[in-house]
Formats: C-alpha cells, structure tokens, sequence
C-alpha cells in the first residue's frame, strides 16, 4: 500500500478553474486606472448648474442670449445683470446690486436646459458684472456667468470679508403693535428682533439676511434686507428687521431669518381676523338698501296722484275790522274750501244738539215776582 506525499497540495492550488480567475482579475485591471476612479467626481461636476452668454459684452438697450443646463428639469429660474460680482464671489451686495427692473423669468425643461434672451441693462452698482441666474421656489441653486456692460462704471471690489461667521445669541421676538387701520385690513407690520455673535476671525460688514414669510403650508417667499453696521470677531451686536405681510393677512405665519445659506431663526406670528373690513361689509349691506328704499318712497310720495275733494287752504278772507291807535284795519281770517255737497242754508239754522226748544234755559227758569203782587 503507497502512502500519497506533499506534492499532491500544490498541485490542487494550480487547478484550472483558480487560473481562469486569475486571467480574469488582470483583465480588468486596467479599467480601475487614476481616471476611472476620478470619473464620479467628474459626473458630479458635470451635473452642477452653468450659465453661459452669447455675448460677453453688450452695451444698453441690446440684447443677449442666456443658456443653460443642468438645472432642475421644469424649475423656474430668474435671470439678472448685477454689478459689484465675479463668478468667484458671487453677487456682493445681494439682488440689490441687481438691474431688477430688467430682469426675466425662464422655466427650465424636463431635462434642466433653458434658453432666453435678455435685455442689457445697466445695475445700480459699478462692473465688473455678471449675469446672475438662481433659483425661484424649490431648492436654491444659482450660476453666475461673467458680463461686461459697455459704458458702465467700474470700480474694484470690496474688501474680503469671509472670514466672519453669525450666530444668534439670543431667543428672537416680534415688536412692535397693530393700530387701528389694521383692523380694517392695512398690511401687519412689526420688527424681527435678535442678537448676533460673530463667531469668525474676520469682521462682517453691512450683512444682508433674508426673511422669509410662510403661511399655512406653502414655501416662504425670501426677502433681502441690508443691516447697516459691523460686526467685530468676538462681538455681538443687536438687529432689528423690518417684517410686513401683505394687506387684508392673517392666520398663522412663520417668519424666518436667513443669513448665506443658513437659517439663523424662526418665530411664529399670529395675525389676528380684520373684523372691521367685515363690519364695513354687514354696514354696507344694511344702509345701502334702507337709503334706496327712502329715496324710492320719496319718489313715490312726490309722483303719485292727489285724492279728489282734499281740504286745502284756498286762501284768507277779511274779517272784522280792528281800531289800534286811530287807524282801522281789517283782521285776516283763514278761509279753507268747503265741500260741494254741503249746504248753505243748513249751515245757518242748524241747532245745537244739547240745547233743543223744550229745553231751552229762558223758558224753563222761574219768572220773577214782584213786590205785592198777589
């Protein structure tokens, strides 16, 4: 009987089916090379939102074409010439630095592309410019694309001021009252009131913060206000923003405060019902009605037919005469018409019914006697 030595192992290691894959894995070696494994990142790139211009410089009153792709598919998307920006630092002063009155409105489609011309127009602050394109609704995303407008002034840009950071110290409140044009449906109005820390290394100049109004459950619609002011590292400082939702407003709302791309607070507002826009309405619809019926009556009154034989002063007729200091004078006597059917003749015999000819007081009274008369 042969006993098996330790060559047989090795030989189990060698077996056709681990060989085929081993060719296989050196196949697909050169599939995982530096590029391949950069190309998510290179997607990822590829899928950030652009904006580009038919033109890089115009003068105004013309005319450029703004594409762009990789947006949202049906996002709604505005497009601006701002001055004071660059494409590496955006838009400095915010959509005040914006031509606003110049502005378009494009909606991308189902596959983010968009195309629209834009009229140039010169922005309220110095070039170097560009044309802004962000995001309405939805989520925020925005692409700058450098622009020259012919004519304009320009000017260098602020000094850099990234290195401060905002946090609010303080719970935020409302201030501030409702008079009494609100309760008859003028727009609310009241102060966002909070306490910032800058947190950064840097200073933060004249920050411009967002507040957006919701109501119910639609998504709060975002505006710019500019703080006026500086904010030193290490210091806090005290912020008041105006907040006013539109005429005739109430429910509940929530008023959020947003600086860069991050919420710092929010705070919930109460808005009481403007009754006395109902009051007007209920008053309205009860005097309107009652003033168009007395105006009818007395139109009424004054068109309709007089009845026949109405007693009517015709006039005065004379009556006694009056002696007042030597001069004699005839008194007026009131005259007033008397009926047709009525008789003269009656008028004058008519006797009184209380005093008839058998009971008249001259007759039934004693005669008088006189002295010695039997």
């Amino acid at each position: 009987m042969r006993r098996r030595t330790g060559p047989e192992t090795p030989r189990r290691a060698t077996s056709p089916a681990r060989l085929l894959a081993l060719a296989v894995l050196l196949a697909l070696l050169p599939a995982l090379s530096p590029s391949a494994l950069a190309a998510p990142g290179a997607r990822a790139a590829e899928s950030a939102p652009t904006a580009s211009l038919s033109k890089k410089e115009a003068g105004k009153g013309g005319e450029i074409t703004v594409s762009g792709k990789g947006w949202r598919g049906e996002a709604l998307l505005m497009l601006l010439i701002c001055g004071q920006a660059t494409p590496e630092r955006g838009v400095i002063g915010g959509t005040n630095a914006c031509a606003n009155g110049a502005g378009r409105a494009v909606t991308t489609d189902e596959k983010g592309a968009f195309s629209k011309k834009l009229p140039v127009a010169e922005p309220p602050e110095p070039c170097p410019c560009v044309v802004h394109v962000a995001t309405v609704t939805g989520e925020q995303a925005s692409a700058d694309a450098a622009f020259t407008v012919a004519g304009h002034p320009t000017a260098e840009l602020p000094r850099r001021t990234g290195g401060g950071k905002l946090a609010v110290l303080a719970a935020t409140r409302l201030e501030g009252d409702s008079s009494l044009l609100t309760w008859f449906g003028a727009p609310p109005a009241r102060r966002l009131v909070l306490t910032v820390g800058n947190l950064g290394p840097a200073p933060v100049e004249d920050p411009v913060f967002e507040i957006g109004t919701a109501h119910g459950v639609y998504a709060p619609q975002w505006e710019e206000h500019q703080w006026r002011g500086t904010v030193a590292p290490g210091a806090r400082a005290r912020i008041a923003l105006p907040v006013e939702l539109s005429a005739g407003a109430h429910g509940d709302y929530q008023i959020s405060l947003r600086y860069g791309k991050k919420v710092l607070a929010e705070q919930p507002w109460g808005v009481g019902r403007p009754w006395g826009v109902t009051l007007f309405w209920v008053l309205l619809c009860l005097v309107v009605p009652a003033a168009v019926f007395r105006i009818g009556m007395a139109i009424v009154d004054r068109i309709r037919p007089r009845a026949v034989g109405a007693h009517r002063t015709t006039g005065a007729r004379r009556g006694p005469a009056v002696t007042t200091g030597g001069l004699r004078r005839t008194a007026p006597v009131a005259r007033t018409a008397r009926p047709a059917a009525v008789d003269d003749t009656d008028a004058t015999t008519a006797v009184l019914p209380w005093f008839t000819p058998d009971s008249a007081p001259s007759e039934n009274r004693p005669r008088p006697t006189t002295k010695g008369q039997a």
